[in-house]
């Protein structure tokens, strides 16, 4: 895992500029440096459903064997996002500016009492935001909150085919065994301490911020766009009557 006193300097230095720096538009010195440690990730709860399941349900073909192990069709999804359980599982995402879910990622605590300490991981990333290391924040973000859980053993179960799954686990300095078309990684979680805690309280608040301001700023465009519709629609309307 990365150093965590970077992450939060990195996470308290984002939450400054988040007014002013766009999704994809840079900062200047240091400011730039810092963002790029940090990717506003927001923990997803049930109310997020329906936007899990568009953002699954857009996956292409390849994307979606890659991601569950096989073409799930659209119904397969469905069920899926269903049953997801926001109680026990922790389901994190990435919005962008248009508040569409980009990225997301499931922690899905075993049910087993003999793995009790152990979880799951899985995670998407739409095409359109692909190389920009958002996996690999989202990874992060689910090692944190599980080791915060008291989760020992973080494991992912994928094809041997997905390497960029992979090439996450392994940075991130998981051990990977391969066995003919599937391979499973297993990375051991350092104990939780005050540092973990405040990272993950400090990273949920930087994110709630950062919806709050694309959620107010979707609503102005979303206002501004009507106006005009509106304004086009009178223009036309005065052009009927002066004809």
């Amino acid at each position: 895992m990365s150093d965590l006193t970077s992450f939060i300097r990195a996470t308290v230095d984002a939450g400054r500029c988040l007014l002013s720096a766009p999704d994809d538009e840079p900062t200047k010195g240091s400011r730039q440096a810092s963002t790029k440690l940090l990717v506003p990730i927001r923990s997803l709860g049930d109310n997020h459903r329906s936007r899990i399941a568009m953002h699954l349900l857009s996956l292409n073909e390849q994307d979606r064997y890659l991601r569950f192990g096989y073409a799930a069709q659209d119904l397969q999804i469905e069920k899926y996002v269903g049953q997801l359980d926001f109680e026990r599982d922790e389901i994190f995402g990435i919005y962008n500016r248009r508040l569409q879910l980009i990225a997301v990622a499931h922690l899905a605590m075993s049910l087993c009492e003999e793995t009790a300490r152990c979880a799951e991981f899985g995670v998407s990333v739409l095409a359109s935001a692909r190389g920009r290391g958002l996996g690999a924040r989202l990874f992060e973000r689910a090692a944190l909150s599980a080791s915060n859980a008291g989760v020992e053993l973080m494991f992912i179960h994928a094809l041997s085919e997905n390497a960029a799954m992979l090439s996450i686990a392994r940075k991130a300095g998981a051990r990977v065994e391969r066995d003919g078309s599937e391979s499973e990684a297993y990375l051991k979680l350092q104990t939780p301490s005050f540092d973990t805690h405040m990272a993950e309280i400090i990273g949920e608040q930087v994110a709630q911020f950062d919806y709050q301001v694309k959620l107010q700023a979707k609503q102005f465009w979303d206002f501004l766009s009507e106006l005009q519709a509106v304004r086009r629609a009178t223009k036309d309307d005065q052009r009927i009557d002066g004809s």
